[in-house]
């Protein structure tokens, strides 16, 4: 078997280079999101492990190890080959190193492994007092005592005369929660169309302008396309710099090959030359042995160039097909995406106009409503929150964020006129 040219070297260095890059471009979404969390029993997390090995310029999957793990009550998760792992307190950042680390440890292996740790579920939130169907709800990022509430049925009256109270107030959950959502699609919306036409910055849309917390929504939209401009970016670069490095190996093959060819032509002469002595009984056959085995070898490296530079020249065609394939994906992910987001656009604007029509419905079609003055409605939430040093509990209000674990107690009191 024959040792690799010199000059294919640089190409292995290279792929690997390509594929470290795109592997931390990939993972890069989301991580700067969950820095500030720190977990806690009955969250789950999801896990994913890879490994780069130089030697061989490839990646090892580590799947026995990945997957969904669930926060114990002792506050640890427990993987394979590292046991049980202390996680609660700790961000998904700081779990990642050291499973990276405790893998390196473990199998002594050169390199540490790439873990990534992403929340899969929150811990849950509960509802208690004065709500439809008190219970566990599944808790999600921005969720706040509203929209907790309306996951709960809105508020319980159990006065059948109240009853256009509780279905006035429900239908008033249910449009701040949409009008909530809607707001984030808009964003999304603007995001979507600032990334189709190539813009650096995404301008604050009409449709937004009125829209409560408007400019947090959109610097939260302007950092995602940054996060993913950048990554788009950075995979071009690493096949621009692949393309570079592969058209400067065909050159080097092709000089080194010309110099090939002329030592090829000397070798020629020289065994035309032999062959005539040899010939006239003035050289051995031993001497236009060595000749022809030198014309061979000079010979079979030229071919090893050409097979060289032809390899190189497909590989060139390859990385310029992908670099097509990643400008049409990227440009066909952004339209589906947006296509998407404005179907649920409008699915949430009917939504939101039949909350609105249960609303005046609620107090047109209720003798009690003439009675009903929905500003004198006197409604209480208390949070009772894990704080490390025992439970606290805190009067909130509607628009109050939630954290996983969370326990909402309602009160509610309807006055009457």
């Amino acid at each position: 078997m024959r040792n690799k040219t010199p000059a294919s070297r640089p190409k292995m260095a290279a792929i690997g280079l390509l594929a470290s890059a795109l592997a931390l471009a990939a993972a890069a979404p989301g991580q700067a999101e969950e820095t500030a969390y720190h977990l806690g029993v009955m969250d789950q997390v999801r896990i994913r492990v890879a490994e780069w090995q130089p030697a061989e310029g490839t990646i090892r999957d580590w799947s026995v190890i990945g997957g969904d793990y669930a926060v114990g009550p002792g506050g640890s998760i427990s993987l394979p080959f590292i046991g049980e792992l202390p996680v609660a307190g700790k961000t998904t950042g700081e779990v990642s190193k050291e499973i990276g680390q405790r893998l390196q440890s473990e199998f002594a292996l050169r390199t540490e492994p790439s873990a990534s740790v992403e929340i899969a579920k929150f811990r849950p939130v509960y509802l208690t007092g004065d709500v439809t169907t008190p219970g566990e709800y599944p808790y999600v990022p921005g969720m706040t005592v509203l929209k907790a509430v309306s996951l709960a049925g809105g508020l319980r009256r159990a006065d059948a005369g109240q009853r256009f109270a509780r279905d006035f107030i429900n239908a008033s959950g249910n449009a701040a929660v949409y009008g909530s959502e809607r707001g984030r699609l808009l964003a999304r919306q603007a995001r979507l169309l600032a990334e189709i036409e190539g813009a650096d910055d995404i301008a604050m849309p009409a449709s937004l302008e009125n829209v409560p917390d408007a400019r947090a929504l959109l610097e939260s939209e302007k950092a995602l396309m940054k996060s993913r401009r950048e990554r788009y970016e950075l995979q071009l670069k690493a096949l621009a710099d692949l393309r570079d490095l592969l058209q400067n190996e065909v050159k080097s093959l092709q000089q080194k090959a010309e110099t090939q060819k002329e030592q090829l032509k000397l070798v020629q002469r020289d065994r035309e030359r032999i062959s005539r002595l040899s010939e006239q009984g003035l050289a051995t056959s031993q001497r236009r042995l060595s000749i022809e085995e030198r014309t061979a070898d000079v010979e079979s490296t030229l071919l090893d160039i050409d097979t060289a530079s032809l390899r190189a020249k497909q590989d060139i065609s390859k990385a310029n097909q992908d670099e097509i394939n990643l400008r049409n994906d990227w440009e066909a992910q952004r339209t589906k995406e947006l296509q998407d987001t404005e179907a649920e656009l409008e699915k949430l604007d009917l939504e939101l106009n039949t909350s609105r029509q249960l609303m005046s419905e609620a107090l047109a079609q209720s003798a009690e409503a003439l009675k009903f003055d929905a500003t004198k409605a006197t409604i209480k939430y208390v949070v009772v929150r894990e704080e490390g040093d025992g439970t606290k509990e805190t009067a909130v209000t509607e628009s109050t964020r939630l954290k996983p674990g969370d326990v909402v107690k309602v009160a509610s009191e309807v006055l009457m006129q």
